[in-house]
């Protein structure tokens, strides 16, 4: 999958918001592949021609594309980092802007409240987070394979029942 694919998915999840644009975002995304690399323990790079994402393969002449489940947590770590953004917008907002509401001549103009905003903005934040964290215990939990595996099933164990058995 390319990455503009990816970034295009994630704008339109995002409900194509007029403050953001396609390129930052697949810029975004071809940055920060060291850490989906990091969090999912995969080995993904940037082709330098392409400047797509591959599976960094030394004996393999195959390129190797992300999948879908690498994809959705990619996008997943998007989606905090935007909220991440919109939290900082917000509370520099708020501590540039103390009014909340004016009233003059009998008209009221009443601004949105950023301190509530920047408190919606970290919850968003947070569930988000939560949630692409499961998506990684998941993702490695399903790929996980056992280290070892202690004793030998093709020899018969002797018991002490069996033991005393052949005292009697």
């Amino acid at each position: 999958m390319k990455v503009v694919d990816i970034a295009q998915e994630i704008y339109m999840e995002l409900d194509e918001p007029s403050s953001l644009s396609i390129p930052p975002i697949a810029f975004w995304l071809r940055s920060n592949v060291g850490t989906l690399n990091n969090y999912i323990d995969t080995r993904f790079k940037i082709n330098d021609d392409s400047l797509e994402i591959e599976a960094f393969e030394h004996d393999s002449n195959v390129d190797v594309q992300i999948g879908r489940e690498e994809k959705s947590i990619f996008k997943k770590m998007y989606m905090v980092h935007y909220y991440a953004l919109k939290l900082r917008e917000t509370l520099g907002a708020a501590a540039s802007d103390p009014m909340i509401e004016v009233t003059s001549d009998g008209a009221t103009v009443r601004k949105i409240n950023k301190n509530e905003l920047s408190k919606t903005y970290t919850s968003l934040k947070r569930q988000e987070y939560e949630e692409m964290m499961e998506m990684v215990s998941a993702y490695k939990l399903r790929l996980s394979a056992p280290v070892q595996v202690a004793g030998d099933d093709t020899v018969e164990g002797v018991y002490k029942t069996a033991h005393l058995a052949r005292l009697n």
